[in-house]
């Protein structure tokens, strides 16, 4: 059909499912609601792979296209990720068929660790982007040119999109389809599949409390205790007496425990606190008195050091 966007979703034996399905149940209910409204239909999909069925690591088996001529006409080519990505990254005719691929398309994306596919590609180099929390070290060790990001949702660097790790395939293909047709028609596809519009870019894929927790044990219970008192005094001396250690070793083994001071986990605990809380509609002073910061300009250049937005902005763009 004449100006539809052909999209190619790239999988692989071992394959994360939910990368494909994701993705690809936005553009089709993008095609779905413009049926509906006897419009044309946006998009043509395609899930593709080198073999005509593929396992994922579900264990359920997709039946696939097999990969077209690279240099064919391509809108959009989305790799989706998962544990298979390892063996497909040492596939020199893939890694072949994707820098070719890549070259035809108007833009690639990449779901989760499928940004590892894309950077043993080479397409990566130089270039912001996000993979799953979970193996960003991995990342980081194997393509250094990449300049990675452990934090948000999604990143788009040009016309190159990456994706952190899952469900953030469907907050990727719905930035896309905003991308595409505008705002509305990505909001009644959100609210067809009853998922937000977005959890924007902006936005982390992992709680700071929880990063904390997953560096050493030791601190846990301390960290529950901050979250539940943002409004009171969390000085260095307050937070040494409720670990029950001295200033001097607080400070020393809570560095070595979790990569940060007191001060900066406190801040951090703080700011992702306050971003829900705009994200949900209140107003900076309100988010700044429930997280204890001290006033709106203490809030405001914290905001602007860790997100490089002022918290007005933040709310502005991303509440609810």
């Amino acid at each position: 059909m004449p100006n539809q966007r052909r999209i190619e979703i790239l999988t692989f034996p071992g394959g994360q499912l939910l990368d494909v399905a994701g993705p690809l149940q936005v553009f089709a209910t993008a095609n779905d609601l413009a049926h509906l409204a006897g419009r044309p239909l946006p998009y043509e999909t395609a899930v593709v792979a080198e073999e005509g069925r593929v396992v994922t690591s579900a264990k359920l088996e997709l039946g696939a296209a097999p990969l077209p001529d690279p240099t064919a006409p391509l809108h959009t080519l989305v790799v989706a990720g998962g544990y298979g990505v390892n063996a497909a990254c040492r596939d020199p005719a893939l890694l072949g068929w994707v820098r070719q691929r890549a070259e035809a398309a108007k833009r690639v994306a990449s779901v989760c660790s499928g940004a590892f596919l894309l950077a043993a590609a080479g397409l990566l180099d130089g270039r912001r982007a996000v993979t799953h929390w979970g193996r960003c070290d991995e990342f980081r060790a194997m393509f250094p040119a990449v300049r990675l990001e452990s934090d948000p949702i999604y990143v788009r660097d040009g016309d190159v999109w990456t994706s952190a790790g899952v469900t953030a395939g469907i907050d990727l293909a719905l930035a896309l389809v905003e991308a595409d047709l505008g705002r509305e028609p990505a909001l009644a596809i959100a609210r067809q599949l009853v998922v937000f519009l977005k959890r924007p870019g902006g936005q982390a894929q992992f709680s700071a409390a929880l990063t904390l927790q997953e560096k050493d044990e030791r601190f846990d219970r301390l960290h529950g205790w901050i979250v539940e008192n943002l409004r009171g005094d969390l000085s260095l001396e307050r937070l040494a007496g409720q670990a029950n250690m001295s200033l001097r070793s607080f400070a020393r083994h809570y560095r070595q425990a979790t990569g940060r001071t007191p001060a900066r986990a406190v801040e951090e605990i703080r700011i992702e606190t306050a971003r829900r809380l705009l994200e949900q509609g209140l107003s900076v002073a309100q988010a700044g008195r429930r997280c204890g910061f001290g006033s709106e300009e203490t809030l405001r250049r914290a905001f602007l050091r860790r997100l490089g937005a002022s918290p007005q902005a933040y709310r502005e763009r991303f509440a609810q």
